[in-house]
């Protein structure tokens, strides 16, 4: 089942809302970008019997999340909450709780990234949210194993928009933290640096290259799940 949400944004007149932080209880301005959108998936058929597995993250993780449904085939159930909302967005903590709410499952195993989008936030900003961002998650998953996968690299720097630069100092904060709060790591930058002839366009994969990614997140998440890896395909 898919939920799909997508808004236009008219900046003529845009008023600016303000919502209380999760983390940091202070009032934050939302940057919305021009075109907001979710994208939420739950499987066809939920098999009781089976772990739930979520993956949260951006265009990115929904073009790979098809991999990672059929290489988990009959192993988990895999869910996606997939958002142009980013750190540093008070809407993102509610997002996630109502997603979970719809659910009303536990989930054994959370991939997760949230980097190519948000670009009107600092990497200061960034930083600080993403505690906040953490806390969501092991809320909306108590006791589930979380991995962390490290934001792509792009084929050519946006402006405004993702560039290598921003990215790999993004990933660098995002690392600190991750370690600090003994989070597993997925380094989705480093196997896409071995993929140059991979991109759809300057910042998205082609079938191919999404099909490479979901086989690693596939593993990461494998090696959680009974049994093991022994059916998940190395990239």
């Amino acid at each position: 089942m898919i939920r799909k949400h997508c808004r236009g944004w008219i900046a003529t007149g845009l008023s600016v809302l303000f919502f209380v932080s999760a983390c940091c209880q202070a009032q934050v301005a939302s940057r919305p970008e021009v075109t907001e959108w979710t994208w939420e998936v739950r499987p066809d058929q939920v098999d009781q019997k089976l772990p739930n597995v979520l993956l949260v993250g951006d265009s990115i993780t929904r073009n790979y999340f098809p991999e990672v449904q059929h290489e988990l085939s009959g192993r988990a159930n895999v869910y996606l909450f997939a958002a142009s909302t980013s750190l540093g967005d008070p809407r993102l903590d509610a997002q996630l709780n109502e997603f979970a709410a719809l659910q009303g499952v536990t989930f054994s195993v959370v991939h997760f990234n949230n980097g190519m989008h948000g670009w009107a936030y600092t990497e200061k900003e960034y930083a600080a949210s993403f505690p906040g961002y953490v806390a969501t998650l092991r809320k909306i998953a108590s006791g589930a194993r979380f991995i962390w996968a490290s934001t792509t690299p792009v084929r050519k720097d946006g402006s405004p928009g993702p560039t290598n630069a921003r990215i790999k100092v993004r990933n660098a904060q995002a690392l600190q933290i991750v370690n600090r709060e003994s989070i597993l790591i997925d380094d989705q930058y480093a196997l896409m640096l071995r993929y140059p002839n991979l991109y759809m366009d300057d910042v998205h994969f082609n079938p191919e290259g999404s099909t490479v990614q979901g086989r690693q997140v596939a593993n990461a998440i494998g090696k959680y799940l009974p049994g093991g890896c022994y059916r998940c395909s190395m990239p």
